[in-house]
């Protein structure tokens, strides 16, 4: 039995289940939605990062700051579970952060939500379940966990396909995903608004979303960069842009602060709409190009992890996601060296490498890896 101020909270029949509260509506519906299912809850918000040392030019916003934590907190004491603050700044940042200048500095579009999902968020959720012997963790994102008759845990789409964030859960492993819980996937956003009035939380209801990273809360990456390495302005500034024949077009601010498909923000004018093609790091050169310069037929993705199956069998038939808007583009699959070769029916616009591809079976996420590079046409 559990004491939370004058509530008293006894063992359930359900079994006990960790969630992530962030202070949002999704995690709070969450946790509310599955106490009243009769799960044994326990409330747990993770402080990832520290505004301080983000090079941030706001204050924070989203589900890091102290009003989250709180209103989190709120939620629980009302509701009679516990709640808990846990401190993973050190292992995020040691990780995501690190791998999120890496990666542009080499060139790469990196994508933190996904690191941070597969390498920390999960495995700190189930190293903290262990310690409060809860069988179960839980989040508020909106896609499904099913089991196959193979025995395989995997990841499905989400019923509201605007809200869908299976995309970013293709890292996830069986350790983790046997032991998950999804309960928005079956429902639509406005239901959960719905639910979070019925609760008694109005100004939930109404609390926007951010989409940006969380420790960029401004969205300016290249500021970002500029405070974590002071000296890379000014050592990358000076660049070529080039065409894809190898024509000096002009100078640009430095590899590291574009991406594949860029169109706006280049300093250069053609008369016509220009895109960054492609980022060659070693040369810090940026080739730029017409839209039709952006599409691919295959491209190489590595660092593998496969869902629904142990592997696949040779060109089987996927619909591949190149980034987490994409509609997704039919696709074969093929093992090559230690990743896969992907080949579109049709062109894939703006392969960008460090981005995650992840592959489709109707509505069952396969698996997933990072973009290593376009196959170039």
């Amino acid at each position: 039995m559990y004491i939370c101020g004058s509530n008293f909270y006894f063992m359930s029949r359900k079994g006990k289940v960790l969630v992530a509260m962030s202070g949002g509506i999704d995690s709070t519906v969450t946790a509310l939605m599955l106490h009243d299912q009769g799960y044994e809850v326990v409330g747990i918000t993770m402080k990832t990062w520290d505004y301080a040392t983000s090079g941030a030019s706001k204050k924070e916003t989203g589900c890091c700051n102290l009003d989250s934590f709180n209103d989190a907190r709120m939620a629980a004491v009302q509701h009679g579970f516990p709640h808990f603050i846990l401190d993973i700044r050190e292992e995020f940042g040691d990780f995501v952060i690190e791998n999120f200048v890496e990666e542009y500095l080499a060139g790469r579009t990196p994508n933190p939500c996904v690191m941070c999902n597969t390498h920390i968020k999960w495995r700190a959720l189930l190293k903290r379940a262990d310690a409060l012997d809860c069988e179960f963790i839980a989040t508020g994102h909106y896609a499904k966990i099913n089991q196959h008759s193979n025995n395989r845990f995997y990841v499905s789409k989400a019923v509201d396909d605007l809200k869908d964030q299976s995309y970013v859960l293709w890292g996830l492993q069986q350790d983790l995903l046997s032991r998950t819980l999804l309960p928005l996937g079956p429902y639509r956003k406005t239901a959960i608004r719905q639910m979070a009035l019925d609760y008694g939380y109005p100004e939930l209801a109404k609390k926007s979303e951010s989409y940006e990273i969380c420790f960029v809360p401004d969205n300016d990456y290249r500021g970002f960069l500029k405070t974590k390495v002071p000296s890379l302005e000014q050592s990358v500034a000076g660049g070529n842009f080039i065409d894809s024949a190898g024509k000096v077009l002009g100078k640009h601010k430095g590899y590291p602060f574009y991406t594949i498909g860029q169109r706006k923000g280049l300093d250069i004018t053609f008369g016509k709409p220009v895109y960054v093609t492609r980022i060659i790091p070693e040369t810090n050169t940026v080739v730029l190009g017409d839209e039709e310069d952006l599409n691919q037929q295959e491209m190489v993705v590595t660092k593998i992890n496969w869902i629904k199956y142990d592997g696949i069998s040779e060109g089987i038939e996927a619909t591949t996601k190149i980034r987490y808007k994409d509609k997704g583009t039919l696709s074969n699959l093929y093992n090559h060296e230690n990743g896969v070769r992907v080949r579109f029916y049709e062109d894939a616009k703006g392969v960008a490498p460090g981005q995650s591809a992840v592959f489709y079976e109707g509505e069952d996420v396969i698996g997933g890896g990072i973009i290593q590079r376009p196959v170039i046409n």
